[in-house]
């Protein structure tokens, strides 16, 4: 999971399961879920054995490139595993994306309305634990003007986004076991509050360094 060449697996097994499931699928397969599990997109074949592929083999390039562009590259170094670990992670749920989009094209029973929450719950989670490791950067973390501004309160803000995003989390996961009404408003709700309050905190902070003799 810490490897950069982990999207390159990953993009390799959803070829695999596109090649396998790809003269099995019917010619119109569903793409696209609503809040409540029920399918409301739909694609071609072709296209719905491509797209994810395509964007882990984009996201794998993009996230080999990023360090490379950013001004504080040399911060990557304190933090390269944790970096490639958040990488890989939101490359792995692309992946399982992929691998429910193929299964109900097949006609496999699965229960989106749940499998949905669980699965965006469980990667704010561990993108949540891993948060706080994340060194000062452009491309990966909380990034508002007070925290760029600030290595303190960089580290200062992402602790609390760390633990607002593993709660955040387990709210979202929950969902999958509410009324299927209950999960937007729940979302919503997490995410704003995982967005919003380290985002006040990080100002709040840096005014307060900022009027320091």
């Amino acid at each position: 999971m810490r490897s950069r060449w982990f999207g390159l697996v990953i993009a390799a097994v959803a070829v695999a399961v596109s090649l396998w499931a790809y003269p099995q699928l019917p010619p119109t397969v569903a793409t696209h879920w609503n809040v409540r599990g029920e399918a409301d997109g739909f694609s071609g074949r072709v296209v719905a054995v491509s797209i994810m592929p395509l964007l882990i083999i984009v996201m794998t390039g993009l996230f080999n490139v990023l360090p490379r562009l950013d001004p504080r590259r040399a911060n990557y170094a304190k933090f390269i595993g944790t970096y490639w670990l958040i990488a890989n992670a939101v490359i792995l749920f692309i992946l399982i994306g992929h691998g429910m989009i193929v299964a109900t094209g097949l006609g496999y029973p699965v229960k989106i309305g749940r499998t949905l929450p669980i699965g965006v719950g469980l990667l704010f989670i561990v993108l949540g634990n891993y948060l706080t490791r994340v060194e000062p950067n452009f491309f990966v973390g909380i990034r508002t003007p007070w925290t760029l501004s600030s290595d303190t309160v960089w580290r200062k803000t992402h602790r609390t986004g760390g633990w607002l995003m593993v709660l955040g989390g387990f709210v979202i996961a929950a969902c999958a076991f509410f009324p299927p009404g209950a999960f937007l408003p729940l979302f919503i709700a997490a995410v704003l509050i995982m967005a919003v309050i380290p985002i006040v905190q990080s100002y709040v902070l840096w005014k307060r360094e900022q009027s320091k003799p």
